[in-house]
């Protein structure tokens, strides 16, 4: 019940921290904000007992990516770009965008409800069984034994692009 909760706290949270990332008007409310989604986000995350993912959610989104939000948001001058006229004339592609969720959402609800589950909205999915062994060990297990090859390629993928971040951002003498 209390895993319950939480769990409801923390998505609540979220969302509610999510409207205000973009209804605020100044960057570095709507930062804080941000930052409030995240953590919320790795609240649910340990709801739902999956640690491994809650503490890089922590460290990587919170710790590193926000930090750099908040650099560049500070670095920039925005006092600029504030003064300047705005141009709102993309009312149109908003609504048409809109309508198009709206129409791809129902028919989903309504592909739902066709599989003739009567209450398929509040229905639990099927969990399967939990194993003893916790959740960070079944990650890397399956990380280094099934997933070897498409790892090692994303680590070298990450790596290009950082030397190629340098490369661009390097002053030429």
């Amino acid at each position: 019940m209390t895993n319950e909760i939480l769990f409801y706290f923390f998505a609540g949270l979220a969302v509610l921290g999510g409207v205000l990332v973009v209804t605020m008007r100044n960057a570095v409310h709507s930062a804080v904000f941000l930052i409030t989604t995240l953590l919320a986000t790795a609240g649910l995350y340990l709801t739902l007992n999956a640690e491994f993912l809650f503490v890089v959610q922590i460290i990587l989104y919170v710790g590193g990516i926000m930090v750099l939000f908040v650099f560049v948001i500070m670095l920039v001058n925005l006092d600029v770009a504030l003064h300047q006229v705005q141009f709102n004339r993309q009312t149109w592609v908003a609504g048409l965008l809109s309508f198009a969720l709206l129409a791809e959402l129902l028919a989903a609800v309504a592909l739902a409800r066709s599989y003739g589950e009567e209450n398929w909205l509040f229905a639990a999915p099927h969990v399967p069984t939990v194993t003893a062994e916790g959740n960070t060990e079944q990650i890397g297990r399956l990380l280094f034994q099934n997933y070897v090859i498409p790892f090692e390629i994303a680590s070298i993928l990450l790596l290009v692009a950082l030397v190629g971040a340098v490369v661009m951002g390097k002053k030429r003498i």
